[in-house]
């Protein structure tokens, strides 16, 4: 058996045998601009992907907004809603875990839309997320870039 079929490879014909190609997003939450209810495209999708989407907290958020991330299909497919003052400093988001040190290997979901947060409830007023997507094309044309 070739590893040709085994691993995905890279530009370079090399196999990838991490978590996959990696993108990332960081948001500085304002209220009436990025912390501001609504849908924000976080990672632009083409064609069919493996992902694991989760956020590293680098400043508390705050405000009484809600927040998740999914796509326009399932809004909270990748991460589910939580408050933002449940969000502190080191903390990872991931699903429906809030945890410092969180684990998030391995864990996949396949997609072919676009990955976006969605603001909800009320407005998030400050704090910093650094967003993650470890992805792996599926499709001959399946890329994930951040927006």
């Amino acid at each position: 058996m070739s590893t040709e079929n085994v691993f995905q490879r890279d530009a370079n014909h090399v196999p990838i045998t991490n978590l996959g190609l990696i993108e990332s997003k960081s948001i500085t939450y304002v209220a009436g601009t990025t912390g501001a209810i609504g849908a924000t495209t976080l990672f632009t999708v083409t064609g069919t992907v493996a992902c694991n989407v989760f956020a590293i907290c680098d400043t508390d958020l705050t405000g009484t907004g809600t927040l998740e991330v999914g796509t326009t299909s399932s809004t909270a497919a990748l991460c589910n809603q939580q408050s933002a003052t449940a969000i502190d400093a080191h903390e990872v988001w991931h699903d429906n875990v809030l945890a410092v040190g969180g684990q998030v290997a391995g864990h996949q979901h396949i997609i072919d839309q676009n990955i976006i947060q969605t603001i909800a409830t009320n407005t998030v007023t400050g704090g910093v997320l650094r967003y993650y997507c470890f992805w792996t094309p599926l499709s001959d044309d399946g890329n994930v870039v951040a927006a």
